[in-house]
């Protein structure tokens, strides 16, 4: 009897400094995701900056991530930043790995909550791949991979090629499109702690997401266009990044102030992105 409640004791223990070890982990975790965000939202604000510039002829240039970098590593001290945004960004990648394995949000195992868990996986092998462009451009040594024409051509060759290059074109088009659905509708702002910030950073949060959110839908339609036409006519040379996507937009009539429109978007894309870091819910298990 006395053995078992010696036993009982130890367990209680054993659980307590167990939950506590927990306890102790859950903050770092949290604070280096919610870094990350920020890291991320600073890529986007420096990409709109960029684009408004080219837009207002003062300058600037339409450029993706990796001409993002290298604009950043000009500047004194930008190696530095390259660095932070690079350890920054793979924070935001173990947080989309905790979602896709640990599931924290609930998002379940039905088709629906299994496809959302597989665009979290998408997103953090993304965002892998733009925060080792981060640290290359700082270690001089320039952007990982090669063109996109590249990677196309030889995608291109092999059977089924096309077809496989015209699903991810449509795949991109859908992406872009529930972009602008979840900003026209808000249903981000069930993401956020709206019961811990005030009313006027409330409103403000869900102004700059509702635009920052359509404005880059736009842009990823624009680019899954282009896809799709590059598996339509077997030509590598069709295909865009988002670089190529704000290109195409300053050649249309008006061209420079819809690119304007859509660097402003981006730009508040960024803005939300790093409200998201302050005030988005994250749930450990």
């Amino acid at each position: 009897m006395g053995m078992d409640v010696i036993d009982d004791s130890t367990k209680i223990k054993a659980k307590r400094k167990a939950e506590q070890a927990s306890n102790d982990v859950k903050p770092w975790i949290r604070g280096f995701a919610r870094f990350g965000y920020m890291s991320m939202g600073m890529v986007y604000i420096l990409i709109g900056i960029l684009a408004m510039m080219a837009a207002a002829g003062v300058g600037g240039k339409t450029t993706d991530t990796s001409g993002a970098f290298a604009s950043v590593a000009e500047k004194p001290f930008g190696e530095v930043l390259l660095w932070a945004v690079a350890v920054g960004l793979i924070g935001y990648v173990m947080w989309q790995a905790i979602q896709v394995f640990l599931d924290p949000e609930n998002k379940g195992t039905d088709f629906k909550g299994l496809f959302t868990r597989f665009s979290y996986l998408i997103a953090a092998t993304i965002y892998t791949v733009i925060a080792l462009k981060a640290a290359k451009i700082a270690l001089h040594a320039g952007s990982t991979g090669g063109s996109k024409q590249t990677w196309t051509a030889k995608l291109l060759a092999q059977p089924f090629g096309q077809w496989i290059i015209g699903i991810v074109g449509i795949i991109i088009i859908g992406f872009g499109c529930y972009q602008i659905y979840n900003g026209y509708k808000e249903r981000f702002m069930i993401q956020f702690k709206t019961n811990e910030m005030s009313s006027h950073e409330r409103r403000l949060n869900c102004k700059i997401g509702k635009l920052g959110l359509i404005a880059r839908g736009i842009t990823f339609l624009i680019i899954g266009y282009f896809i799709l036409r590059t598996a339509i006519s077997a030509d590598s040379n069709k295909i865009v990044g988002l670089d190529g996507a704000l290109g195409k937009i300053a050649a249309q009539p008006f061209g420079q102030i819809l690119l304007g429109a859509v660097a402003i978007g981006l730009f508040l894309y960024g803005v939300f992105q790093v409200m998201q870091g302050k005030n988005r819910h994250m749930k450990l298990p």
